[in-house]
């Protein structure tokens, strides 16, 4: 864990620096208070210097929508492309968070928040960053998540298929698009002619198909993921609902060992770089674990089990994968399609017509690829 010294009522002080999405500790920091403007704030942040907050909690969250909206002011246009428009886009995303991401507050040894009118953060951090030994520099943007985390942990989200909710933990992608669980809920099992009796759900999350399959009487059920925080949330999700029994979490890793009647992958749709814990739920950097899925898929099958890929086309829609490109992939594993379902999406994003990229959204389609291995 990286440093930080700074000089603060004529002492010099130091604390570790640490972030979540791996960003380089900042290279400059100085003292910012109530008093410091929105506009200096902002320009502080684009050339790099960390701003420690130690003002009222409220206003820093004030100030931090304040800089929020003096980026986005330089939002970039639609690009030639639907691949172009969709790169500038993440380049602008990436920017607001390098510059957001400047504003910085300190947790005590406890994970206290020392700020006027600040909440207690103290448990939300404990379940993140795991007990506290020593201060330590983290950004706000960062915190807010950890909090939004914190809220979606007790609440949950319910999943009819289930008839119950998936409680999801930082960093752990949220079941909040309920089409492609309905495609796993409602896809006819595979007539193996004994039965699906063993499934595997390949980057599993926070459990949520694993779920699904138990509860369609898969009577044994192997979950994988390669995050450690995916791997404790499943586990949590799986015991809520009391389906240890036929449900086991391991990992970190794609296949588990053995083969399986039915194996089921859900990766993430989009073929670019992920740059924090979440998006790994959301960008897959060269459609790595969508290859490893498919190459590797005959030797896990049991004879005649299936394979059902769980995937948008949205990449397609953007130009960053094409339909060609995806059907030489399973062609060139040894596999064939024998069906494909589909569904829309249902997301407030693809009804958003100010949305940069809705042209794309608005034409997205998500499948499940039942596949097998070609005779």
């Amino acid at each position: 864990m990286s440093t930080m010294t700074w000089t603060e009522a004529d002492t010099v002080r130091s604390a570790p620096w640490h972030s979540e999405s791996a960003t380089p500790v900042p290279t400059r920091i100085m003292v910012a208070d109530d008093r410091m403007t929105a506009e200096t704030a902002y320009r502080l942040a684009c050339e790099g210097t960390a701003l420690l907050w130690r003002g009222d909690y409220h206003n820093a969250r004030q100030l931090l929508q304040a800089m929020s909206r003096r980026v986005d002011r330089k939002a970039p246009g639609p690009g030639d492309s639907p691949a172009e428009t969709f790169r500038l886009q993440r380049r602008a995303r990436n920017h607001r968070a390098r510059v957001l991401g400047k504003l910085v507050v300190q947790l005590e040894d406890d994970h206290a928040l020392a700020l006027r009118r600040a909440p207690d953060v103290r448990k939300a951090c404990d379940d993140v960053y795991g007990p506290a030994h020593e201060p330590m520099l983290i950004s706000l943007t960062e915190l807010l998540g950890v909090l939004g985390a914190a809220q979606w942990r007790e609440k949950g989200v319910r999943i009819p298929s289930l008839d119950a909710s998936i409680y999801p933990h930082y960093g752990v992608f949220s079941p909040i698009r309920g089409e492609y669980i309905d495609l796993v809920a409602q896809t006819p099992l595979p007539t193996t002619g004994r039965g699906v009796h063993t499934a595997f759900d390949l980057g599993t999350g926070t459990g949520v198909l694993a779920a699904v399959l138990a509860r369609r009487g898969v009577g044994h059920i192997v979950a994988t993921d390669d995050s450690p925080r995916a791997l404790a949330c499943a586990r949590e999700n799986i015991e809520r609902l009391d389906l240890t029994s036929s449900v086991d979490i391991v990992g970190p890793a794609l296949f588990p060992e053995g083969r399986a009647d039915l194996i089921v992958c859900n990766p993430p749709w989009l073929p670019a770089r992920p740059t924090s814990a979440i998006e790994h739920g959301v960008y897959d950097q060269d459609s790595g674990m969508l290859r490893g899925f498919v190459a590797g898929l005959a030797a896990h099958l049991e004879p005649g089990g299936e394979g059902w890929l769980v995937l948008s086309d949205l990449a397609e829609h953007l130009g960053l994968r094409t339909r060609d490109d995806l059907l030489a992939l399973i062609d060139s594993a040894g596999l064939r399609v024998i069906d494909k379902s589909d569904t829309t999406p249902r997301h407030p994003r693809a009804q958003d017509a100010t949305d940069p990229l809705h042209a794309a959204r608005a034409a997205e389609v998500t499948s499940l690829w039942r596949l097998a291995v070609t005779s």
